[in-house]
């Protein structure tokens, strides 16, 4: 009997191979039509009271912006419905139509190396994927974000970032994935560990280096000069027992008229980064309250809590991965006739997010928690009425729907939706 194993795994194979394209089919299809019906929901629902300003905003925002906010939505929700169904497209012309098959017969016809042409085959399918996407970059940038007013970008500001980015993915993407392919290759069955360990030492590597090297790259950071706006945010800090390496306004007009703040860094490079467009829309009162909104994501660890899940969640894909890459059924399942750690990893994190798609409200539910706890620690520091004051003013001058569809908010949406985020600071001042 056991020297039939062989033959029976081999039997088995396509059987279980078709059944695995079946099963990917099927998710594939539910994935997109979701992302469909969530749209037609969300732009129904926005269109339905378009006409008139929700009652919890109506002497805070003009109807005429309520109305470019909704019309705003729905350019973007009517592009990510086209993009939806490309990127199913994209992944079948890459999977099941042989696109990832035909790359690599090419690459290990030109390449001796398996690790260069692994290397090779991920960054050629990464880059394909990123110029054939770019059409939904540009209409998104040059003729949605123009067309409200927001966007400040030059084609060749665009094309130089684009570059940048090209760049930087290389001096730091490629010796990251050469190493894991080299790791999973060559260090046995607990290969998932070394490549997790050196996953999560290059993620911190990042985040110490992003606000000192990487971003300084793409925008100008300037010490605040605001005397006055200083002293206020250094009284704040010190009543919350926080610390930063500095404080800097970063030139975003230059690309975007949507204002933001946020933290960056850890340790010593620390910062607390104000977009210029924020600071000259906002009063020192709500600028104040918003900067204690982000000090409540610190206070309760939440960013810590990100960092963590996500390396834990990474630790569980490496290990079911390790799985995979075993079955045959794998990767003829999927359209790829040859195994490999670099297909096997690439096929993998392509098709993870067609499987994953149904879990996305549970991530979303834990960021709109974060975002309620943020709030009320704001609240608890500074003036709840400020912090409203000011959320209004960004979901008007960023033209944010204040009637997003519940169902489409659940899934998509870090943030709580308007309506609820100011009811909850209502409750907090009282």
């Amino acid at each position: 009997m056991w020297h039939m194993r062989p033959a029976l795994r081999t039997l088995r194979s396509p059987m279980t191979a078709a059944l695995f394209t079946t099963l990917f089919l099927a998710a594939l299809a539910l994935t997109t039509l979701a992302k469909l019906w969530l749209a037609q929901r969300h732009l129904a629902h926005i269109a339905r009271f378009r006409a008139e300003v929700p009652e919890a905003f109506r002497f805070k925002i003009a109807l005429a912006d309520h109305q470019k906010a909704a019309d705003y939505t729905t350019a973007r929700t009517d592009l990510s419905i086209w993009a939806a169904l490309f990127d199913a497209l994209l992944l079948l012309a890459f999977t099941l139509f042989g696109g990832i098959q035909y790359i690599a017969n090419h690459l290990s016809a030109w390449i001796a190396s398996p690790l260069s042409a692994g290397v090779a085959l991920i960054v050629s399918v990464l880059l394909l994927s990123s110029l054939l996407e770019t059409p939904f970059s540009l209409y998104r940038t040059f003729v949605i974000e123009s067309r409200f007013g927001f966007n400040k970008m030059t084609l060749r500001l665009y094309l130089l970032d684009g570059l940048k980015g090209l760049l930087i993915g290389a001096i730091l993407g490629l010796p990251l994935l050469y190493a894991v392919l080299w790791l999973m290759a060559g260090m046995g069955e607990l290969w998932w560990l070394y490549v997790w360990a050196v996953w999560v030492i290059f993620n911190l590597l990042v985040l110490f280096i992003y606000p000192t090297f990487i971003a300084p790259l793409f925008n100008k950071f300037s010490p605040m000069q605001d005397e006055a706006m200083k002293a206020r945010i250094e009284t704040l800090l010190a009543r919350c027992g926080f610390s930063a390496g500095g404080l800097f306004v970063m030139d975003g007009s230059t690309r975007s008229a949507h204002g933001n703040a946020y933290f960056t860094g850890f340790g010593k490079t620390k910062r607390i980064v104000f977009f210029d467009t924020l600071l000259e829309r906002l009063s020192g009162e709500e600028i104040e309250a918003v900067l204690a909104h982000e000090l409540g994501h610190f206070k309760h660890r939440h960013v810590l809590q990100r960092i963590l899940s996500t390396f834990a969640l990474s630790l569980g894909f490496l290990w079911l991965l390790a799985q995979l890459m075993q079955a045959d059924w794998f990767y003829q399942g999927l359209g790829v006739n040859s195994s490999g750690t670099a297909t096997a990893l690439l096929l993998f994190f392509m098709v993870l997010p067609v499987f994953s798609f149904l879990l996305q409200p549970l991530m979303a539910s834990f960021s709109r928690k974060h975002e309620f706890e943020a709030d009320a620690y704001a609240a608890k520091q500074t003036r709840a009425g400020d912090l409203i004051t000011a959320l209004v003013k960004l979901y008007q001058d960023n033209a944010s729907t204040l009637t997003p569809d519940p169902i489409y908010s659940t899934f998509y949406d870090s943030h709580p939706p308007a309506s609820a985020r100011i009811a909850h600071l209502q409750r907090s001042s009282l």
